[in-house]
């Protein structure tokens, strides 16, 4: 990454190298798809750790990573092409390019989710106890894949001269904004959100551990809805390359289903003082042991 000091104290201007990492004659990597790889392997290996400090078999763990991947990443990749039908109707031989980026977060929570839920009942284990362990890996992968988007110079807000700037090459501006040259990096401040609930969540883990306080089973998995889409809200309001439904941002839309899901459970769960419905009976601790 090109970081270029301006004249003022902490002021950033951030220019893209470009989106390959690494080209050795017809082998090319980019850091679209290096990025996406490191936050799956961290974020089994993470989920593993987890896994064990709550006395789950990791290995468990380890088999809900293949169904995660296979679930989430073509379903955050259909989910994006379906709002961007228009274009890639007109080049279809680009639908399976997703080493070139676009993928749909809110896609991929939506394979993820249905991929466990499968492997959850084969298992007969609860859903919201793996949610639980999965859950701290997924903000953090997204905050490390949300750098993709920087080396894609994609995903970036409204033009800004404020002392933190993304430089956006003329051949990948919005049409009507080719004449500015630095937009907000909403890239940025994703990622720096991500990790800040990633820290929440892996507070409120070992503190759990401690029972200092009690973490109710599918605690960690509201907290991060909640927490994750508050933050999408308002950053999705800045970007100019939203998907788009009519006049509705979708990301905004789903943001606060999941700001309302995520705040309802809590309340179900510690207000109401019920366990959260499961493909399964477990009990009130929901440990897994498979």
């Amino acid at each position: 990454m090109s970081l270029n000091q301006t004249a003022l104290p902490l002021a950033f201007q951030f220019t893209s190298p470009g989106p390959i990492l690494v080209k050795l004659g017809p082998l090319t990597i980019r850091w679209y798809g290096f990025l996406i790889a490191s936050a799956v392997l961290i974020g089994v290996s993470l989920s593993q750790y987890l896994a064990r400090r709550r006395h789950v078999n990791p290995d468990l763990l380890s088999d809900l990573s293949i169904w995660l991947v296979i679930g989430a990443i073509p379903a955050a990749r259909l989910y994006y092409v379906l709002f961007q039908w228009s274009e890639y109707v007109q080049n279809p031989e680009r639908i399976i390019a997703i080493w070139q980026g676009g993928i749909a977060i809110h896609g991929a929570i939506i394979g993820g989710v249905t991929a466990a839920l499968i492997f959850a009942k084969l298992k007969r284990v609860s859903f919201w106890q793996l949610a639980d362990l999965v859950a701290p890996s997924l903000i953090l992968g997204q905050a490390i894949g949300r750098w993709g988007n920087f080396f894609n110079s994609e995903a970036f807000g409204d033009p800004t001269n404020l002392p933190w700037k993304l430089y956006i090459p003329l051949e990948r501006r919005p049409p009507g904004l080719a004449n500015f040259e630095y937009f907000h990096p909403t890239f940025l401040y994703e990622s720096v959100w991500n990790l800040m609930v990633f820290a929440l969540l892996l507070t409120l883990f070992f503190r759990g551990l401690q029972n200092k306080p009690h973490i109710k089973v599918g605690t960690l998995s509201l907290v991060y809805l909640a927490t994750y889409s508050l933050g999408r809200l308002w950053i999705e309001g800045l970007r100019t390359d939203s998907l788009m439904l009519g006049p509705l941002r979708i990301a905004q839309v789903v943001s606060l289903v999941g700001i309302t899901f995520g705040l309802g459970g809590l309340a179900w769960l510690y207000l109401s003082q019920r366990p959260l419905p499961d493909v399964v009976s477990t009990p009130e601790n929901g440990e897994v042991r498979e």
